[in-house]
């Protein structure tokens, strides 16, 4: 599987608040497009739309330190969902067979390796942006 080279790095800070502050204002420039549901056209899905708002719901359940660290690729995560044309890994959900999560990979521009996960849901065909991580492996 390859990875996409996103344009920009991962966002730098030390603190929860820090990070966030500025991946806020990143989210506010997308929301402020649509009066509705806040999305990004993705380039592998021919141009779907792909919803933000579940982010913020997933990432609140996480612990704090785990939460900065996600947090920081949220700005990468934004323009690989944008502009990536490779494949993901997508497997069937086991606890609920109407969903399928697509894992892309992705590279920031300082060469950190992580996984963005989107959920589409089969009967409504919609997808949504799930979550960003760090990868654990190099060669995933």
């Amino acid at each position: 599987m390859t990875s996409y080279q996103t344009k920009v790095n991962k966002l730098s800070g030390t603190s929860y608040a820090e990070v966030r502050k500025q991946a806020l204002v990143i989210f506010n420039q997308i929301e402020k497009r649509t009066k509705r549901k806040p999305y990004i056209r993705s380039a592998y899905f021919n141009k779907q739309k792909i919803f933000l708002d579940f982010f913020w719901v997933h990432l609140h359940q996480k612990y704090p330190r785990e939460r900065l660290k996600r947090l920081q690729y949220f700005e990468a995560s934004v323009d690989l969902i944008k502009s990536s044309k490779s494949g993901p890994t997508s497997k069937q959900n086991p606890n609920k067979k109407t969903e399928i999560v697509h894992r892309f990979i992705g590279l920031t521009k300082d060469k950190e390796q992580f996984s963005v996960q989107i959920k589409e849901d089969l009967r409504t065909d919609k997808k949504y942006f799930m979550s960003c991580f760090p990868s654990k492996y190099k060669d995933e």
